[in-house]
Order: C-alpha cells, then structure tokens, then sequence
C-alpha cells in the first residue's frame, strides 16, 4: 500500500471502535471484578489480538479475500454443520469449546464476513453482463440460496439473533445491488404472512416468552420480564454522570444477568451515565455512517457491497443490542460489538473493520456517482 491510498483510509473507523473497546473494558472491569476479573483478563487478550488481525486485513487486497471466498464460505457451512454436534450451552449449540473452556469459538460470528464475502463475489459476476441480472428467478434464487443454507444451520443451534444480523446485511446488499420493487413489495407481503405463522406454528416456547416479555415485561416480573426490568432500572438509575465504577446496585450485587456480554450497555448506563452511555452510541453510529460513505465511494461494485453488508451488520448489533436493554426490541442474546465480551466476536469485528479501511484505501469514483 502506497502512502497516497494510505491517506485515503477512513481512520476515523478504527478510532471509534479502539474507544468503544476502551468503554467496554471499564465495563467489564467492573462487572466482572466479583469474579476476579476473568473475563476482563481475557477480553484484553482479545482486543490485542483483534487489532493485530485487523492490521493483517488492511494490508492484504480485499479483491483478493473477495477471490478466495468461495473456499471461506465452505469451511464457514462446514463450521455451522458441525457445531450442531457438539454439546449444547444454554440451550444453544453455537460454540466449540477449545482449550478445555480456554477459548469458545463461534462459527455464526465469523460467517458473518465470509457470506458477505462470497455473496458479493457472486452478485459482482452475475452482474457482469448487467446491473439487472440479479433479478432473474434463477439468479436471485441462488443469491438467496447462499444465505439461505448458512441460516437455516444457525436457526437450527438455535441462535435467532445472529441469525437477523445476516438477514439484515443481505437485505441492505440487494438493495444497493438494485433489485427489482416488485421483489421487495412481494417479500413485504411474505413477512406479513409468515410472522404469525412462524409465531403460532414453528417459534419454540423460549421464542414466544421472549416475544411476550418484550410486550409486557411486568406481566412476569420475576421470571421472563426480570432481566429487561432490571436493565432498564440500572439505565435509569445512572442519570447524567453515573454511580460509579463498581458502584452500581444492579451491577454489583447480581441482579443484571448476563451482565458481560447481552446487557454490557446497562452496566455502562448506570455506572457511567447518559453522557458515556450516549458517547457509545454516538460512536457506533460514526462507523455506520462511515462504512455507508466507503460503499458509495469505491467504483469496484464488490467491495462496495462487501462494505454494505458490514455496515447492516454493524447496524443491526447497534439497534438490538441497545434497544433490548431499554426494553425497545425483544431479547435475542445479540451482542455490542467492541464493548461486550466475547472473542470470536471482537475478532470478526476487526477483521470487517480492516477490509473496510483496505476498500476505502482504494476510492477512487464510487458505483453510486456514476
């Protein structure tokens, strides 16, 4: 990399996420220090390696990641098929435990990237003979067969909030992509039908409660609708500036569950306050932002949707998240990327954040000025 493409990467990006780690790790200092800081020991572990693989990511060409997608996407179908093996955690088989309980890798996080990879490989040769291919039957078919396999493996472990996140993210890719309104009207028309059959007919009963919890929390304020109220009082309780590292009541004596990795933000607004609290927010919304501006920027119609399907994942964890811990959106379990804990997810987080400064190195005219 030259020092004239070096100038044009969007170093704001990785600024934000090193803060939001920064945030995160006084957070889970504090919520973890009742455990002798275990998982804050292990996080900063985490976050160093991240940054390394990111560094790696930014200075190999991402048409060349793009290139070797294809064989990502098998071993990623091959890491989901055979996670549904191994024994289950909280109900879920979504990890592979390494190390005797060193390290648990989540193959749904870091198949996150690699469908993105392979599914913009693949929109960028359909289109080769025009930006309207892809709303052939066929050629759509097989676009949404890409994703289709991938997620149907993790609805099976069951993980229903990962799931979104690709949902999501291959959304906003056709979108920009140029599919066809009728599609779009058609899969609205699907939804509308398909919501209250998969709620009545094909949700487990862990689903639905979560569904109900999310309508009327106090209904069951000591089962189901505990932990949203309890985050929501822990956010309230913090106000402006906070109570205070290892100050706060929910936080220190129990009764926000889990308080590392689903309801981090909680710990962040009661110990910390509305002004660090919103910082976090402010922050994600900059790396959407800037992710979108890397889309329109880059002429190669494949690493703009590449950077695309990262910024709808990056959206996503941002909405569900934060709105689950104010009781906005039902719980799904979906992480905070860069503040909770959890390595497989801080690693595939960096490593969308290097292809994302390794595209935006390249800008010249984006697909989108033409």
């Amino acid at each position: 990399m030259n020092i004239k493409n070096f100038r044009k990467i969007e170093w704001w990006i990785p600024v934000c996420a090193v803060i939001l780690c920064a945030i995160g790790l006084v957070a889970l200092f504090s919520a973890s220090y009742d455990s002798g800081l275990e998982d804050f020991k292990k996080q900063v572990i985490w976050v160093g390696i991240s940054i390394i693989l990111m560094f790696i990511a930014l200075f190999i060409d991402y048409k060349i990641i793009i290139r070797l997608s294809p064989i990502l996407y098998a071993i990623s179908i091959i890491s989901l098929v055979a996670v549904l093996f191994t024994e289950p955690i909280n109900g879920a088989s979504s990890w592979f435990d390494i190390g005797d309980g060193l390290f648990s890798l989540q193959p749904a996080e870091i198949s996150k990237i690699f469908v993105i990879l392979f599914l913009s490989y693949i929109i960028s040769i359909l289109q080769r003979r025009g930006r309207d291919e892809i709303n052939k039957i066929l050629k759509l078919g097989l676009l949404l067969l890409i994703v289709g396999v991938p997620l149907i493996l993790i609805i099976m472990e069951p993980d229903y909030g990962t799931a979104s996140a690709y949902i999501i993210a291959t959304i906003l890719m056709l979108f920009v992509a140029g599919i066809d309104k009728k599609y779009i009207i058609t899969a609205m028309i699907l939804v509308a039908i398909a919501v209250p059959v998969t709620y009545n007919f094909i949700l487990p009963e862990h689903a639905k409660k979560r569904i109900e919890t999310f309508l009327d929390p106090e209904e069951d304020a000591r089962g189901a609708g505990y932990n949203v109220l309890q985050s929501k009082l822990a956010i309230g309780a913090g106000q402006i500036t906070g109570m205070g590292i290892l100050s706060g009541n929910q936080t220190q004596l129990g009764y926000l569950y889990p308080k590392t990795t689903d309801f981090i933000f909680s710990v962040i607004g009661e110990e910390m306050g509305f002004i660090v609290a919103g910082a976090v927010i402010i922050l994600n919304v900059v790396i959407i932002t800037k992710s979108i501006q890397i889309a329109k920027g880059i002429k190669d119609e494949a690493g703009a949707y590449v950077a695309t399907g990262i910024a709808g994942i990056f959206l996503f964890h941002t909405l569900e998240n934060i709105g689950m811990t104010m009781g906005l959106l039902p719980i799904t379990g979906v992480p905070l990327l860069f503040v909770s804990y959890g390595g497989t997810s801080m690693m595939t987080s960096f490593l969308c954040i290097g292809i994302l400064l390794n595209i935006s190195s390249q800008r010249k005219t984006g697909m989108f000025n033409k």
